[in-house]
């Protein structure tokens, strides 16, 4: 009886610790500033319809020198259902986009929404609540 329980036992920790696997897999969001927005102008270079993140990569001028941009997006699932396609961005498409900056000052960032150009879309992120808030209280100034 007693081999049987350490059995069980060393089964379900084993059960416990592959089922932990996936969510440690994914990567953590440190690299980027979630506390600084800012608007980034350009034009689309490549959009990348990809698992686990979609990203584009853009060209941004700075100082009159064109600086590409990656911007990491949401998954697939995200960007479908809130009306995304592959061809949502195209190739030399003009946007303006606000982001979360690289904490290292490297030319990217962390997708929070599409302000022109394109297909507009607001990220489901943990700023969702800040994003929320900001609306409700635009709205409760009588603006739409």
């Amino acid at each position: 009886m007693k081999l049987a329980k350490q059995i069980l036992g060393t089964g379900v920790a084993i059960a416990l610790a592959t089922a932990s696997l996936p969510a440690s897999a994914h990567h953590s969001y440190a690299m980027f500033d979630v506390k600084k927005n800012i608007s980034v102008e350009g034009t689309v270079k490549q959009f990348m319809w990809t698992n686990p993140h979609s990203w584009i990569r853009m060209e941004v001028m700075d100082k009159g020198q064109p600086k590409e941009w990656a911007v990491e997006m949401g998954s697939l699932t995200l960007l479908v259902g809130l009306g995304w396609n592959p061809k949502t961005l195209q190739p030399g498409d003009k946007i303006r986009m606000t982001l979360h900056p690289m904490k290292s000052g490297l030319p990217g960032g962390d997708f929070v929404t599409l302000d022109s150009g394109g297909h507009n879309m607001v990220k489901n992120d943990g700023g969702s609540q800040v994003r929320r808030k900001e609306r409700a209280a635009h709205r409760a100034d009588g603006s739409s």
